[in-house]
Formats: C-alpha cells, structure tokens, sequence
C-alpha cells in the first residue's frame, strides 16, 4: 500500500475530482480525504466496497456461529439435515 500517495486534502478533491475517482476505480486502493490535517473520510471503488462489505457480513456470521457454540446452541448435523428434508418434503405438492 502507498499511504502517503492516498491521503489527499479536501481541496486536492474539490480540484481534481475526476482524477481522484480515475484513481481508486484504477488501483482499487481507498484515498483518505483530510480536512485541516485530520481524516475525514475514504474514497473507496464500489467493486472494493461490495467485496468488503461482504467480507464483513460473513465475519459477522462466524462470530454468531463462534459464540452459538461456547453458549451450546449446537444440533448434531444429521439432525439438522433430517429437519431439512423434512420441512422439504412437506412444502412439496
């Protein structure tokens, strides 16, 4: 990662806009957007931010699942299964 190369001020992106966005849509690395030296925000492409966003979502899903196990919300797997088939079966005309 170049950092120093995307950290941009506010003003850099009121002027060069459509260069910043050529930019990120190009390497698909966020630029951070500073205003008066602090972040303020992160220019991102949308293909990265769908990938992230999904990324999270399954982060979040092995955590449920991590924390279902230490509380002993478990099932045996056939038993899941059977109760798949099962509701399968019922909803089949």
């Amino acid at each position: 990662m170049h950092i120093t190369n995307d950290i941009k001020p506010v003003t850099y992106l009121k002027a060069k806009a459509a260069d910043l966005l050529d930019q990120i849509n190009e390497t698909h690395r966020p630029v951070i957007i500073t205003q008066n030296g602090e972040p303020r925000a992160v220019l991102q492409d949308p293909k990265s931010y769908e990938e992230m966003r999904n990324a999270l979502g399954l982060l979040k899903l092995l955590a449920q699942g991590e924390e279902d196990v230490r509380k002993g919300n478990i099932r045996p797997q056939e038993e899941v299964f059977s109760d798949l088939e099962r509701l399968l079966r019922e909803q089949t005309p």
